[in-house]
């Protein structure tokens, strides 16, 4: 399975920009279990979804430490990602 990742920190209401170059993509924001129910290939839960135009945003339900995952769903081509904390 190929995916970026990039493991954050932040806050109740902080908003994770992503901005996408390439194909569009899964934003995927996630807590450390999910991440690894996500590597394993079994059911997860995940903030986000699939965007089709850039920047994505993605809202932080709760404060902690998240796991950003972009990945193509499976399809072809390829993309890159960078992220900003925007804070609440």
């Amino acid at each position: 399975m190929n995916y970026l990742h990039a493991e954050l920190e932040a806050g109740t209401g902080d908003v994770v920009e992503v901005t996408l170059a390439g194909n569009r993509a899964n934003v995927l924001l996630m807590d450390d279990q999910n991440f690894q129910f996500y590597k394993r290939g079994a059911r997860y839960t995940y903030f986000g979804g699939h965007f089709t135009s850039s920047p994505a945003h993605v809202q932080v339900p709760r404060p902690g430490r998240w796991n950003l995952v972009i990945d193509l769903g499976g399809g072809g081509g390829s993309v890159s990602a960078s992220f900003r904390i925007i804070p609440a």
